[in-house]
């Protein structure tokens, strides 16, 4: 539980604080006497009796009471010291630096588990073990470098990782990002990147708290947390940014179905950030990136200006912005004559608006003017200004300066010449603002933003489904593939359309349904779970004959159970399919079925349950999505009748949790009407 101590604390006492720099108990403690806590420290080392001008408690047991403790010594001593500390002089928060807990193995789970035992014994919180600890406006409780310029209204960061955490904020300081707080959870053996979330939202003030949020998580350990508190916060008002680390899943399992083969932990952690709203990133460079796009005014809308005195950025920077679905409109009104007349002989006004590498400083003020109230089709701008080294550009930077702070629009700066104009560079960095080095990463992180949806509604409207049925049909089933009238009964209990089928262990009864039906008729095995690599499907079977020969034929495959029997039908191959993600709940994924489905493996992903906006989404992001809509004369499928059997299949999965693999593939589809040709279910009960 985060609390006052953690965040505001009275006073400090550094265990393991030492007169060596080079030390972590040396170098916090530096920290904390440079950036001037103004409350009172306090240290604690047995061989020493001053540090770094304070007296030393050489028995902890000597110290008065205190609100927060940074531990920088050996893992075997913490537990007895924090045990002492905790019940003994009221300290409530607790930074431990140290490694050697259960990152190390099983002794050091021990020692890491009994302390937080004790902490949790008196209500306290700790963050650590195994951080570099945690920066505020407050107090410096981190033994690294950088200390960034701490700014109530800069970025809140929190990181799972210490040497990352650096190295971000290495790259955020450089590119001009201020930090309200930032916090390294280490081996979260109490408090993860998801509880320190969850109190910002709880503790939210509209007036007061920081609007961006940066993340760097290794583990998502609470998804569900993760999900609430960032969606509630990005309601709120805030922006939300994060990396996870680890998306190629290598160590992936095997799976008997597709969707258990496409649907990995990296394809959960997309979609939960999806809904939630928050901006998945891949790289430090790019993440701080997008948190500089936060920091300026959000564009109301995606048609962007691009102000240049070079050709080659600006034309990279437009590929860039087209690619991410965002536009460099062609700019023509009755003002681009006015605004031509004042640019020197040679410049363009159409969009880019190149005003040549001659271009003054006054040139650039007059044309982001322009662009602020005269061309109204422009909802954003880029300044792409740097220098080949033949004057100084001071001047064009101060401009800049000056607009950022009134502009009606957004800009967005893009400094290209870090060598050449480091002076200028730095001092424009100086004045509070942010900056962007490459034209292309700004385009790719302004198309991250845009990209993003906002937070989906939850809605749960399954008035619809027969919730009795689906229940009878779960305590009836053992763990395993359901068998085909059950998955039949499941279908029609969330009105999934299907095909009218029939499944038969005899060859008469087989032979009578079709008095029930016509012919052509597919047959398929039922038992082995891939039919079609075993020979298990025969199409396009036209007399009692050739049934009577099919049959014998498909019950002597190895693991044959039955035969299930429907009506050949034609149309688009779609798929819908569910897997059960351990924490995150059930992925839905939706794409093109058949082959396709393993051939592309362009599927787009969605956690359960859906909402209609998110489904039709998921249905439009789809690489193949212009098949679905009808090409070349063929008839597509009506994407709202998809995304209904989508929201039909999400009812399903929350009645029926226990299901843990499921697909329909194919659909037929044919315009308005799509029908499940075959379908799998399998279901865990543990």
């Amino acid at each position: 539980m985060i609390n006052r101590q953690l965040l505001n604390p009275n006073n400090i006492v550094v265990v393991g604080g030492s007169n060596d720099i080079q030390k972590p108990g040396g170098k916090v403690l530096k920290n904390l006497i440079d950036g001037k806590f103004k409350g009172e420290i306090f240290v604690s080392n047995p061989k020493e009796t001053e540090v770094q001008g304070i007296k030393s408690y050489q028995n902890p047991e000597e110290l008065p009471e205190v609100d927060l403790a940074i531990i920088a010594i050996a893992a075997k001593y913490c537990v007895s010291l924090i045990k002492t500390l905790a019940e003994e002089k009221n300290t409530r928060a607790f930074i431990i630096l140290s490694a050697g807990f259960s990152e190390m193995g099983e002794e050091g789970k021990k020692i890491e588990d009994e302390i937080v035992s004790i902490i949790n014994g008196v209500g306290g919180v700790l963050i650590g073990p195994n951080g570099i600890g945690v920066l505020t406006p407050n107090y410096h409780g981190v033994f690294t470098e950088p200390i960034p310029k701490m700014d109530t209204q800069g970025v809140d960061f929190i990181s799972g990782s210490g040497a990352t955490a650096v190295f971000i904020l290495e790259t955020g300081i450089a590119r001009g990002l201020t930090f309200a707080s930032i916090f390294s959870v280490g081996n979260s053996a109490q408090t993860g990147v998801e509880d320190i979330l969850k109190h910002m939202d709880e503790n939210f003030d509209p007036k007061t708290s920081p609007k961006v949020k940066l993340l760097y998580l290794e583990n998502i350990d609470k998804p569900q947390i993760l999900l609430k508190h960032a969606s509630s916060l990005i309601r709120k008002g805030c922006k939300i940014a994060a990396i996870k680390a680890g998306s190629s899943d290598e160590g992936s399992r095997a799976a008997s179905s597709h969707t258990g083969a496409l649907a990995s932990s990296d394809v959960a952690v997309d979609a939960l950030f999806k809904k939630a709203g928050i901006v998945r990133c891949y790289g430090r460079s790019q993440l701080v990136s997008v948190a500089s796009v936060f920091m300026q005014k959000e564009a109301k809308g995606k048609n962007f200006a691009i102000v240049t005195h070079a050709g080659g950025p600006a034309v990279m920077l437009t590929d860039a912005l087209s690619k991410g679905g965002l536009n460099v409109p062609e700019i023509k009104n009755e003002y681009t004559k006015f605004l031509l007349d004042v640019l020197f002989p040679g410049s363009s006004v159409s969009n880019p608006i190149d005003f040549l590498a001659t271009g003054t400083a006054e040139q650039l003020r007059t044309i982001i003017e322009f662009v602020n109230k005269k061309f109204e089709e422009i909802d954003a701008m880029v300044v792409i200004f740097g220098t080949p080294g033949l004057f100084k550009v001071f001047d064009a930077y101060k401009v800049l300066d000056e607009k950022l702070q009134i502009s009606l629009k957004p800009i967005y700066a893009v400094l290209p010449s870090g060598m050449v104009a480091k002076e200028e560079v730095a001092e424009f960095v100086a004045k509070g603002n942010t900056y962007f080095p490459d034209e292309v990463v700004l385009g790719e992180a302004l198309e991250k933003v845009y990209n993003t949806p906002k937070p989906a509604k939850i809605e749960r409207n399954f008035s619809f489904a027969d919730d009795e049925k689906i229940r009878q049909i779960m305590t009836e089933s053992v763990n395993g593939y359901i068998e085909p009238v059950k998955v039949q009964q499941l279908l029609d209990s969330v009105g999934i359309p299907r095909v009218a089928e029939g499944v038969f262990t005899s060859k008469d009864t087989a032979t009578q349904f079709m008095d029930e039906t016509s012919y052509p008729v597919v047959m398929k095995v039922v038992g082995p779970v891939h039919k079609s690599d075993v020979g298990g499907v025969v199409l396009n079977v036209e007399s009692n004959e050739e049934l009577s020969i099919t049959y014998d034929k498909l019950m002597k495959i190895p693991d044959a159970e039955a035969v299930l029997i429907q009506p050949m039908l034609s149309g688009l191959e779609l798929f819908v399919g569910a897997k059960y993600e351990d924490g995150f709940g059930h992925l839905i994924l939706v794409g093109l079925g058949g082959i396709f489905i393993e051939a592309l493996k362009d599927v787009s992903s969605g956690l359960a349950p859906l909402n209609e906006n998110e489904a039709l989404t998921m249905i439009r992001s789809l690489k193949s999505y212009k098949i679905l809509q009808g090409i070349r004369g063929q008839k597509g499928a009506d994407e709202n009748k998809l995304a209904e059997i989508m929201l039909r299949l999400s009812a399903l999965l929350h009645f029926a949790p226990e299901i843990v693999e499921l697909d329909l593939n194919p659909l037929l589809a044919e315009g308005e009407k799509i029908i499940a040709v075959d379908a799998r279910m399998r279901v865990e009960k543990s």
